[in-house]
């Protein structure tokens, strides 16, 4: 019966607009806005009284919960277990300094990248240096598109660009870049979808996909994530449909892409990334 609050699993609630919980478990987030931000909104949506844990890996924000929860007022016990600082207590009827963790992390408008971002998201607070590296190489596409991963839609930007794309679907499993993407876009082309790519796409046919794969989960590196993106950009392609990628230069998507596509061409090489074409 318990209800779940991840903005990184689609579907779930918003904990932003909860209130009076009876009781709540939180596996924080290592980033400290980020962690903050989330045992604010845990402790103010929990009714008062009402029992809580929260837990993270000690070398991942975990050492810190103890006094990061005493700061915000709350009473509690602290343990240990595999590598993990675990933090149990009640909601205190009084808290503290809320507000400024609440502010810290929330959505922000960033003045140098005129976009609207979150502590939390990929690179959320610079461009980062691969997706600079495929904006810079695009061409002016063309038709209905997709990006796969779309953070806060920055990539988009570049891709809107052009009056001949039709139609631009977003996809993020991450709630929070959906909602910024949402708010820099604000183009009537775009649709947004909230899905873990893993569970497949929505849609088919389409001219053309960029990409930034992930090729981390949970703070591993995983390249199996990478390869799976490729492959569900090539199940939504058209025949001569094209996909544009960046990704760091050891990672070795070549071998993934070259069976499922006709033509793939690595075209910018620079700053430890690479661009790569590839015509299906």
């Amino acid at each position: 019966g318990a209800r779940q609050f991840s903005p990184l699993i689609p579907g779930s609630a918003a904990l932003e607009e909860a209130a009076s919980l009876a009781s709540l478990t939180m596996l924080a987030s290592p980033g400290t806005p980020e962690r903050r931000y989330q045992i604010a909104l845990a402790l103010r949506a929990l009714a008062p009284g009402a029992p809580f844990t929260v837990l993270a890996p000690k070398d991942m924000g975990g050492s810190r919960l103890a006094g990061e929860l005493a700061g915000f007022g709350c009473d509690f016990a602290e343990s240990a277990k595999r590598h993990h600082r675990i933090c149990s207590g009640t909601r205190p009827t009084k808290l503290a300094d809320l507000e400024q963790a609440l502010q810290d992390g929330a959505p922000r408008l960033l003045p140098d990248l005129a976009l609207w971002s979150q502590p939390g998201l990929f690179s959320w607070n610079r461009l980062d240096r691969g997706t600079a590296l495929l904006l810079e190489a695009l061409p002016a596409l063309a038709g209905r598109g997709a990006d796969l991963g779309c953070g806060n839609g920055v990539l988009a930007h570049g891709v809107l660009a052009s009056s001949k794309v039709t139609a631009l679907a977003l996809v993020d499993v991450d709630r929070r870049a959906i909602e910024t993407a949402r708010r820099n876009t604000g183009d009537s082309r775009v649709s947004l979808h909230w899905i873990d790519v893993r569970d497949g796409l929505p849609f088919d046919k389409l001219d053309f996909a960029v990409m930034n794969p992930p090729f981390h989960d949970a703070g591993a590196e995983d390249k199996g994530l990478g390869r799976l993106f490729i492959e569900r950009a090539s199940g939504v392609l058209r025949t001569g449909g094209q996909l544009w990628m960046v990704a760091n230069r050891h990672l070795p998507y070549e071998a993934v892409l070259k069976p499922l596509f006709r033509r793939v061409s690595a075209e910018v090489e620079r700053d430890g990334f690479k661009v790569i074409a590839a015509v299906k």
